[in-house]
């Protein structure tokens, strides 16, 4: 059976081999004739035409390559020598026996390999490539295809071009420095921003079918890549699990070697390393483990040493690119006259903020930046014609200075500056013109918005919420954008209990669309009884400000003060009477601020399907057969990232959406996966479905238990319950793993079909965009009741597989 099974293999391949020559030569012709054809572009129309240029060399650029991944899968499937995988191919080859068989330490570095090259390809091409920022878990779904693909083909041998050309590939798709290809890579967002209900900034929304299927054009090969580059990891962790004397430790190694591999990525995030420095410890993680094959090792490590290079390259001459915990950044010094006059920051190529000096010597001194707008109704001293001299000013989103520095020179008391990004807050430190960090009137405060409010008993003149919009997700493996939980309901109630009875209350925002307007009004005349005053800052016409639209509430008596001053009346009537259109108002259980209504957006639904087709024939392709799937640990895999995603969505919440609470919640979820494997191993007996029924009734716990019943005023009590609570059905889902990993024997096969079922749980999530956060435990809920039935179904089949050959041998002896 295996050798017709293998020669109908071979006669499918000889079958496509000429349609796949034909790809391959299609795609070198455009890929390498692209940038020719563009060089030189100067004119509108041919920069247009450049633009083509690039966008075709991506795509059947992105064919080639897959093509001939494609074909080294299949070579691997057949196990031979000659085509694919012949030559230079076959001397990239290797397998795990090849290294010296079993070996703790080897499963050791794979597995540490394997989770920090995933979070290296989240952060990067979300950075990188900007609607992966918007999208993020898209990524997250690649690495689990290409991993699970891996354990499907632990048995066959490896070949390292597997990761080492979509590497290669992605790093020359996103540091060539071909002016065209990279307007191209910035203009995908709008692509899909103009086909989506989801507000993406800068972009116009406005629906356009072929904007979207040439964003998906690009983004299927991306993610064809990032799977490809899985594959191999996914083969060697699969090998060293399913032949380890002990599968129960051996996969207790692989846990506690993730988590060194979390901890260690996220180590170089705090500490503002570069891409540069993720690649270096990643070649050399990769060398370390091959480092008995001196050929590959060697090949290997010049193959890193040319995506070292190619990340090399600069942002410019005069710009200074720095990679914060959360974001790249971009700085550049802008000048007037022969000085620095100002700084403009930008996060994924996109504008962010700046720093600005409004010092009265230096707008004495530079009346020219000031002409068409006076200082005093710069953005920044806005807020301080209704409240003059605060005691006490609270500014959210701090920045690099701009709103603290105006509290100060409006004779502010005290300041409170709340900043989630370290980095932006030492660029202010250090570059800021007029040092407001450095006053003693300010305290800075390293947090995420949320948290602050949600946590602090102090009490303020004046707060201020500074232009809060993120450009990224919170981590790694959910939706929630780091400032999603700042614009809720229950955020602007827990905000204004800081507000002093007299105090003022304002709101800063970058209002492009018509409903965002709507939602914040809609939100602060709810919370505050009455409409807020709207106001928006002039910024087009000058060159010295940022603008914004204003909503301003709180003390109905000052603000009636306020606004009998003829000049801000004057000026609200220049400057009112704004547009906006009714949204349904976020909460902490639907916080997607940036979602006109809950739904799935029209991008997430025809991506996903593109990208389920995509798994589709990729697992055809490379002879995973939807029979062979082990079903019970694929509803595990889905069951176990939903149930994740709410996890650090909750505990996001509750303690910040920092880097330190993501890391502290992976690595206790982890934690909670070794205690699983603890308790199996010690006993052995445990019945399964003891496990489940503790998973099913901690998760009707965790469902029922509002998180408002969390706010305990310490910090440690709430800690501790949130975690007893929240986390707890992830021990008893590990029992349950870890028992039916061991049944069957610790097979590739079931790891593999648990990653392609945590690859579908994460496009489930998507639909917390529709139904919210608190759903995704019910239809977690659900995905484990299914691998219940599912494994009930198998019990029964190998009760009944035995029960024949039972019969069949009492047959035989009684004839």
């Amino acid at each position: 059976m295996d050798s017709q099974l293998l020669a109908e293999r071979k006669m499918l391949y000889r079958q496509r081999s000429f349609m796949r020559k034909f790809m391959l030569l299609v795609g070198a012709v455009v890929a390498l004739g692209g940038p020719a054809f563009a060089y030189g572009a100067s004119s509108v129309a041919a920069k247009e035409w450049s633009l083509h240029a690039a966008f075709a060399s991506v795509v059947f650029g992105g064919i080639l390559t897959i093509a001939y991944l494609v074909g080294l899968v299949h070579a691997t499937l057949r196990d031979d020598s000659a085509g694919a995988q012949g030559g230079w191919a076959k001397k990239w080859a290797l397998s795990p026996p090849g290294l010296g068989g079993f070996s703790w330490w080897q499963l050791a570095m794979w597995s540490l390999l394997a989770i920090f090259l995933e979070l290296l390809m989240i952060r990067w091409i979300s950075s990188e490539i900007r609607v992966f920022a918007y999208f993020k878990n898209f990524v997250l779904i690649a690495c689990f295809l290409g991993f699970g693909l891996g354990c499907y083909l632990s048995r066959r041998q490896a070949n390292l071009l597997l990761l080492l050309v979509p590497l290669t590939s992605l790093t020359l798709l996103i540091k060539l420095p071909w002016e065209s290809l990279r307007a191209l890579m910035s203009s995908i967002p709008a692509f899909v921003g103009a086909s989506s209900e989801v507000h993406v900034w800068g972009v116009h929304p406005e629906f356009s079918f072929p904007l979207l299927a040439a964003a998906i054009a690009i983004i299927i090969p991306i993610f064809s890549l990032i799977c490809f580059l899985f594959i191999p990891l996914g083969q060697f962790v699969g090998w060293y699990l399913q032949n380890a004397s002990n599968g129960v430790l051996a996969y207790s190694v692989n846990i506690l070697a993730s988590l060194a591999g979390i901890i260690l990525y996220t180590l170089l995030c705090f500490l503002n390393q570069p891409p540069q420095i993720w690649f270096l410890v990643a070649g050399l993680l990769l060398v370390s483990s091959i480092w008995s094959l001196p050929w590959l090792r060697w090949a290997t490590g010049a193959a890193f040493v040319v995506c070292l290079g190619l990340l090399s390259l600069g942002a410019g001459r005069h710009s200074t690119i720095y990679w914060s915990p959360y974001q790249k950044l971009t700085l550049a010094p802008r000048e007037a006259g022969g000085k620095i006059v100002l700084y403009e920051l930008t996060t994924n190529d996109i504008f962010y903020q700046q720093i600005l000096d409004l010092s009265p010597a230096f707008v004495a001194s530079h009346p020219q930046l000031f002409a068409k707008m006076p200082v005093e109704w710069n953005a920044y001293n806005l807020p301080y014609h209704f409240y003059s001299q605060p005691p006490s000013v609270l500014v959210l989103g701090s920045g690099m200075g701009n709103d603290v520095a105006a509290a100060l020179r409006n004779g502010a008391g005290r300041v409170t500056a709340v900043e989630i990004d370290p980095l932006i807050l030492q660029l202010g430190e250090r570059l800021h013109f007029e040092k407001p960090y450095s006053s003693p009137r300010v305290q800075e405060v390293r947090d995420d918005a949320r948290s602050y409010v949600q946590n602090s008993n102090d009490r303020f003149d004046l707060i201020v919420f500074s232009l809060l919009d993120s450009h990224t997700t919170s981590s790694h493996f959910t939706n929630i954008r780091i400032d999603n939980y700042v614009y809720t309901l229950e955020a602007i109630q827990a905000t204004k209990r800081l507000l002093r009875p007299d105090g003022i209350f304002v709101v800063k925002f970058q209002v492009d669309t018509p409903w965002i307007a709507g939602r914040l009004h809609g939100l602060l005349q709810t919370v505050f009884g009455r409409p807020p005053i709207q106001i928006q800052s002039e910024s087009s016409d000058a060159f010295y400000t940022t603008g914004g639209r204003f909503f301003i509430t709180g003390s109905e008596r000052r603000l009636a003060q306020a606004s009998s001053d003829p000049q801000l009346a004057g000026y609200l009537a220049h400057h009112g009477g704004l547009t906006m259109s009714p949204a349904r108002l976020t909460t902490d259980d639907w916080p997607y601020f940036y979602q006109h209504e809950p739904g799935l957006p029209t991008s997430v639904i025809v991506i996903s399907v593109a990208l389920v087709l995509l798994c589709w024939a990729l697992l055809r392709d490379t002879g995973v057969a939807m029979r062979s799937l082990r079903w019970h640990f694929f509803f595990l895999g889905a069951g176990f990232l939903l149930l994740e995603a709410q996890i650090i969505s909750k505990m996001a919440l509750l303690f910040g959406t920092t880097w330190v609470v993501n890391s502290i919640v992976i690595a206790g979820l982890l934690a909670l996966i070794v205690a699983a494997n603890i308790v199996a191993e010690f006993s052995p007996r445990m019945p399964v479905n003891l496990a489940y029924t503790g998973l099913f009734v901690t998760l009707l716990i965790s469902y029922c238990i509002p998180l408002d019943k969390f706010f305990f005023t310490s910090l440690w009590l709430r800690a501790f319950t949130a975690t007893l609570v929240l986390c707890l059905p992830v021990f008893f889902a590990g029992i349950v793993f870890i028992r039916s990993f061991a049944r069957e024997g610790f097979r590739g096969e079931a790891l593999g079909s648990n990653l392609l079922g945590a690859m579908i749980g994460g496009m489930l999530e998507s639909l917390s965009l529709w139904t919210g956060i608190r759903s995704l435990l019910a239809i977690a809920a659900l995905l484990y009741l299914a691998s219940w039935i599912a494994l009930a179904l198998e019990a029964s089949v190998e009760v009944g597989s035995k029960e024949l050959g039972l019969q069949a041998i009492g047959a035989k002896s009684n004839p």
